[in-house]
Order: structure tokens, then sequence, then C-alpha cells
């Protein structure tokens, strides 16, 4: 059911590695003409979309006394669950809020870095297949943490469970709507729906296609496309192994689940586990069939030198010394006990994490997403004076004349016969000439 391939076959591990973003350009080109039409149309548009794609038939947005009666339905070791979980994220996504500073940089200047939490922040939360209340634990709280005013969902068949969540994360207005008519609303605003400042979250083909093309109008995390995991191990039970390769796989069929081993002994074992465990229905079988495998690595380094090339978004290694020695990964899991589905709910870091290579330049969602760091200067007469000649030849360095002017008309300094002709100077001939009518 899983494939073993060597490391010394290229094209069969660039395959299975490879990081490149699926596009697929009957759905972009469709998600924009759904993109035009809720921006110009508005709440019409929006409602004829939700209607058709979401099933709606009620009012877009979700009262607040629904959640309170759905959340009451929720059996309460659900209920326990989502508050631990919350607390966790909540935890670290309160350490991950940058922090302001300020500096001295000379006598008379200084400059201040000022944290500004986003005025209003929009998550969406997908409902394809299962229902993801982690999901809207993961993008309410970080922004809640960095100190967002106004944090909205949109979700387009929020069950009971996401409405727990909501109430939990300290949601204050949530959609019912999905796909990219509810990107769209988010990003320009309707009648119904505010505009917000940034969308975060995932979401399928439409939704990413959608977040891309409002991109130049309203901020966006990133593009997040089918789920990855890559492991790496070779003391690790091949049973445990297995079940996380399998766990990632049942996400989509489109989830991307591979090892890399040091051991030929070791992939014959996991794969063997991997046949025992793969459960008859759902995509498991269809994502490891098409994008599963396992690599037979010569050496250590050949494995995390692979692994680094790949950016996978989730990355599982079983000792300190490899985790030291990756760099590119959107979140790195150290050691057997650390199952990458226990990051999936209760760690407390997020799961929101770049696909598709993206993990080369930046990690996964985190408060510090939802901030804007203002820098605020301050300059005395005696800060100006002091850094006025490095202004001066910069600027005249670039052929900036009215720069260096801006600071000679503060310092009174004269300027330099040999940088300026007499035509240039104030009170020249010309200079009066050229104000008569």
């Amino acid at each position: 059911m899983i494939r073993i391939v060597s490391s010394t076959n290229r094209k069969a591990v660039t395959a299975l590695l490879s990081a490149t973003r699926i596009r697929d350009r009957v759905t972009e080109a469709k998600a924009a003409a759904i993109v035009e039409r809720v921006r110009k149309g508005g709440d019409r548009a929006l409602r004829r979309h939700a209607e058709e794609f979401d099933g709606l038939t009620g009012p877009i947005e979700v009262p607040r006394a629904e959640w309170e009666a759905a959340a009451r339905t929720v059996p309460a070791p659900v209920r326990r669950a989502i508050r631990d979980a919350a607390r966790n994220i909540r935890r670290v996504s309160k350490a991950q809020v940058p922090k302001g500073w300020r500096v001295t940089v000379r006598p008379g200047v200084t400059v201040e870095q000022r944290v500004v939490p986003l005025a209003r922040v929009g998550c969406y939360v997908p409902a394809g297949r299962y229902p993801l209340p982690s999901s809207l634990l993961m993008t309410a709280i970080p922004a809640r943490s960095a100190g967002v005013p106004e944090v909205i969902v949109a979700c387009p068949r929020p069950d009971a469970t996401v409405l727990a969540a909501a109430l939990e994360a300290g949601v204050d207005r949530l959609f019912r709507m999905g796909g990219a008519h509810a990107v769209t609303a988010m990003a320009y605003g309707t009648r119904t729906v505010p505009r917000v400042d940034k969308i975060v979250g995932p979401g399928n083909r439409w939704v990413s296609a959608a977040k891309s093309l409002v991109s130049a109008d309203c901020a966006i995390d990133f593009y997040a496309g089918p789920t990855e995991i890559l492991i790496v191990a070779v003391k690790t039970p091949p049973p445990w192994v297995a079940a996380d390769l399998i766990a990632q796989a049942e996400h989509d069929p489109d989830a991307r689940a591979v090892c890399i081993t040091t051991s030929r002994r070791v992939a014959e074992a996991i794969a063997r586990e991997v046949a025992l465990q793969l459960p008859v229905e759902g995509p498991a079988a269809a994502s490891l069939w098409k994008h599963g495998g396992i690599i037979v690595a010569r050496s250590m380094p050949e494995a995390i030198a692979l692994a680094n090339e790949t950016a996978a978004e989730h990355l599982v290694v079983e000792t300190e010394d490899v985790a030291a020695r990756m760099g590119n990964a959107g979140a790195i899991f150290v050691g057997p006990w650390t199952a990458q589905v226990a990051g999936d709910y209760a760690i407390g870091s997020n799961h929101v994490l770049p696909t598709a290579g993206a993990a080369r330049f930046r990690g996964g969602l985190n408060a510090a997403d939802c901030v804007k760091l203002v820098s605020v200067q301050r300059v005395s007469a005696r800060g100006l004076g002091g850094i006025a000649d490095t202004i001066t030849t910069l600027a005249r360095a670039e052929g900036l004349e009215g720069h260096a002017r801006s600071i000679e008309a503060r310092t009174s300094r004269p300027q330099d016969p040999k940088t300026s002709s007499p035509q240039d100077r104030p009170g020249s001939s010309d200079d009066h000439h050229s104000r008569r009518p």
C-alpha cells in the first residue's frame, strides 16, 4: 500500500517530497468570478453563493443565543477538552506577542517600537469532512491574545462543538458562510459582514484561491494547501510511525505522508504496519497510495538534508541533536512521545502551518501575525545636529537635494558651495525671478 524507495532514486524521491503548490486554473478562474460578484454585489451575492454552496437557509450571522444553546448540547467531556486545549493555546499565544521597546540611538535620538493590535481579524474555520473546533481555537485565540478588539469567524456549517469553541475563544461574531464568497465578504465587507484587516485560517482550494486574490487589499496569513507530515525515524516503534502516517493521511486524499529512515529493515516494518492499520473507509488509503512513501537514506546527514530541502509542514524527529540541525519546517516535533497529532489539539502551539515549501521562509500562525509593529522616532535639536551631516551627505549622494535642505532648514547650516550651484541656492537671481507673476 505504501511504497519504499531508495534515496538514490532521485526521481522517486523528488516525487514524494515535491513542495510544489497545487494549482487548479479552473478553480482559480471560478473563484475570481465569485470574488468579483461578492465584492460588487455585497450581501445579495454573498447570500446567493452561501445558499448554493453552503446550504444556507437562515440568516448569515449566527445569533449568540444560538451559540449558547448549541454549546449546552455538547457532552461535558468535549467541553472540558475544548477548555483545556484553549488554555494551552492561550498560554503559548500570549508568549508570542512581540514586546515594545525604546532605544536611544545617540543623545537626542530615540526609536520606539510600538506593538499595535490589528483592529479586526477574520478567522476561517473549514467544515468539510469533519467539524473543526480545534481550528477555531487555533485562529481566534492568537488574535485575542494579541489584543485584537474584534474577532469574527466564518464557517459554512458550524456544529455545536464549533459554536462551543467560539464561546471559549472569545469570538465576537460568527457567520454561516464558507468558500471564496466568505473570504471576499471578510476582505471587502458587506452590509452584514464587517471588513477585516487580516484573514487567517486553513481552507480548501476555493478558500486558498480567494485568499490569494484578495491579498492585495486585505492581509492574509499564508497559503495553506494539503497537509504534510515528514517523519525522520530509525528507533521509533514502527506501529507508532505507521499510525502517525495514517493520521495525517486521513485529512485529505491530497495529503502527503512520508517517512525517511536509514534502515531498510525498519522501512519494511513500517510498511507492514501501515497495511495492518489502514482503515477501509476514509481518504487515508488514497492519500498514501498517491502521495505516501518511505525513503531509505544512506545516512542520517542525508536524511537531514532531504528534510531541510522539503521544508515540510510537520516534521517529526527522534532526538534533540537532529532537531537542532533542522532549519526548515512549519513545526518540529521532537521525540517518540511528541506525537504530531498532539500538536493538532493540545500542546498549545498552533496547527495552522505553512505548506508546499513555504516553511522555508515562515513558521506557523501565531499571535505576532495579529499585530503591527509601528516605529516611533523622536529627535531633539541636539540629536538632529549630531546626525545632520550624515543625512545631508547621503541625501546629496542620492541626488535628493530637497532632502538635504529639509535638514538644513532646521540646522541653519550654510550649503557647501562645492555641492550646489548659485542658481540652486535660495535668494539667487534665478530663484527671485521664478517667483514673479
